[in-house]
Order: C-alpha cells, then sequence, then structure tokens
C-alpha cells in the first residue's frame, strides 16, 4: 500500500486529502503546507500527521508518493526534490507557468525514472470517457470537428488572476488538454480572441474573462472552444464531437432531473452552481488511476509529456491572442 504525502492544504488541497483519505488502497501518512496550522486542521481531519518541513516529505523510507497540490510556482521544485529521491509523483497542473522550465523539469523526472501523472483530471469524467471511447471505436468516422464548452459561474478574485497564468493557461488548458485527448492528435495551429466583459479590471493583469479559440488539427479537422468566467445562470460544460459518419455529444449537467409542469410552462432544474460540483467525482477517479498504475508498475496518464503539449497549445494561445494572428504550436 503506497505511503502518500499531501502538499499543500488549500482548498483543492482539502479535495484531494479526503480522496486520499477515502482510498482503501492508500496509506495517508503527511500534509504539508507553509502554513502550519492549516496543514495541522487538514491532517487531523483525515486522520494524517501534519509535516513540519519540507525533509519530512521527501524521505522515501517513509513515503512513497507525494500529492501535490500547493502553490503553482512550487509545483517544479517539489517534483524535481520528488523525483531526485525516487518518491512518485501526482502533480496539479501545470508544472510550472514558465514553459521552458517546465520541460527542464519533466526532463530531470523522466530521467529519473520515477512514476508521474499530471492530474488533468477531467479526462476521468465518465460523459468525457464515453466519448473516447464512440471516437476510439470509428463509430462517428473521422473526426472533422470538436466543439468544447468552459463557462464558470462568477469571476475568481483578482488576487487570483494575478497568479494563475491567465484565463487560458488555467481555465482553457483542460480543454486544450480534453482536444489532444478526445482527438488522438495534436493541434499544429491556434488562433485565439478574448475580452474582458464580466470584470474590466483585468485588463490590468493582460488577461480576459471570455474568449474563443480555434484549433486545427493535422489533416485539416477543427476544434473549436469558448470560455466564460462568469455566466448568470450556473457551470456550463459541455463538448460535441462531429465526424464524418455522425455525431456524439456530452450534455451540459444539471443539478436535477425534475421538471415542472404547469400550464404552459416547463421548468427544469438548473445546472451546478459551480465547477467544483461538476467536477468533483473526477478527482477521487484520478487518484485512483494514479494507485493503480503505482501498484501495476504502468506508467500513469495523463503523463508529464501530456502537461506539456497542454500547455505548449495554452502559450501558443496567449500568443495568438496578443498577435492577433493565427500561431504555430512549437512542442
Amino acid at each position: 500500500m503506497p505511503r502518500f504525502a499531501l502538499l499543500g492544504a488549500g482548498f483543492i488541497g482539502s479535495v484531494h486529502a479526503a480522496n486520499l483519505a477515502a482510498h482503501p488502497g492508500v496509506d495517508f501518512r503527511l500534509v504539508y503546507d507553509v502554513d502550519q496550522q492549516r496543514a495541522q486542521t487538514l491532517a487531523a481531519a483525515h486522520g494524517a500527521t501534519a509535516a513540519t518541513s519540507l525533509e519530512e516529505v521527501f524521505d522515501p523510507s517513509v513515503i512513497d508518493a507525494v500529492f501535490i497540490a500547493s502553490s503553482t510556482d512550487t509545483h517544479a521544485d517539489h517534483l524535481r526534490r520528488a523525483a531526485a529521491v525516487g518518491i512518485a509523483v501526482l502533480c496539479e497542473k501545470p508544472i510550472d507557468l514558465d514553459l521552458d522550465r517546465a520541460r527542464e523539469t519533466a526532463a530531470f523526472a523522466e530521467d529519473s525514472g520515477v512514476q508521474v501523472m499530471v492530474d488533468f483530471n477531467r479526462r476521468f469524467d465518465r460523459d468525457y470517457a464515453e466519448l473516447k471511447r464512440v471516437v476510439d471505436s470509428g463509430e462517428i468516422g473521422k473526426v472533422e470537428l470538436i466543439q468544447l464548452t468552459s463557462r464558470g459561474p462568477s469571476m475568481p478574485p483578482l488576487s487570483y488572476v494575478a497568479t494563475s497564468g491567465g484565463q487560458l493557461r488555467d481555465q482553457t488548458v483542460h480543454f486544450f488538454d480534453l482536444a489532444r485527448w478526445l482527438s488522438g492528435l495534436d493541434p499544429v495551429e491556434v488562433f485565439a480572441t478574448g475580452s474582458a466583459l464580466a470584470e474590466p479590471g483585468i485588463v490590468e493583469y493582460d488577461d480576459v474573462d471570455t474568449s474563443a479559440v480555434t484549433l486545427r488539427l493535422p489533416g485539416g479537422a477543427l476544434v473549436q472552444i469558448d470560455s466564460v468566467r462568469r455566466t448568470g445562470y450556473g457551470y456550463d460544460e459541455r463538448i460535441e464531437i462531429m465526424g464524418s459518419e455522425g455525431m456524439v455529444e456530452a450534455r451540459r449537467h444539471r443539478n436535477g432531473a425534475v421538471s415542472r409542469y404547469a400550464g404552459k410552462s416547463v421548468v427544469d432544474d438548473g445546472l451546478h452552481p459551480g465547477w467544483f460540483e461538476r467536477v468533483k467525482p473526477t478527482y477521487a477517479a484520478a487518484l485512483g488511476a494514479f494507485v493503480s498504475a503505482l501498484e501495476g508498475g504502468g506508467a500513469p496518464a495523463p503523463s508529464l509529456e501530456d502537461g506539456l503539449k497542454a500547455q505548449a497549445i495554452a502559450e501558443a494561445a496567449v500568443l495568438s491572442l496578443r498577435s492577433g494572428r493565427m500561431e504555430p504550436v512549437k512542442y
């Protein structure tokens, strides 16, 4: 049973802590956070111990795997440190906001031979897994057009925006990964445009809150992704894939399945209030896949290469947003 340490006791760290504690194949040992009190509180809630130093965490005699859910600017250092001592890693995206540094860190980890997985959790969504199965089976023929929607319910704080890398690197990157995974192809070009409609102040961070991105796949197939930081109706996420012989879609999720009929009106349940409520089950599923890879000795996926390729698309999209031109994706 792999012995785990969790790095990061913030919101997403608390999600991972609950899943680590609940997984029957995990020995959840340690929690580390720069805020010692926060680490102690989270560890106590899940039967783990709060580590007082990183030396405790990166000790292969005590820990077999680390879950990196700390602030983005620490991911690369933690990944490199784990790899150096032979500890497996499940890492929140991105490896690092600087693509060159991310590549250097990934190369170091790959050379070390440790098992590493990037937590693009949406791949573990039940509906998206079915889309993948249908596409791979050839049921809809050759993929010609993919449409993805990612519309969040509310603006994150500007303090978050300041360190997130921007909408395309933070929000849309999940859908760059899904586009690659679902199509089995690496986009060759990208065009992005965007506006600051929900929060005009976001322009001070060279960012947008409403964007549309077009990716061109090898052979000419297209991908369209619209991303919105604020809606007036809940969290809206969906995917449609059109092929030469048919179409398959994963529709938006409602928070219930009740319809109310009165006179000439039909009132249905609405959408989930936030992104987390929509994707919550995927975090446990991703952890389960990583643990299975550890037990089986295989290569976990999404891989470091997957993480780097999604990030490369995001960088090309950011460049396009600023240049106003179609930009090549440089892997």
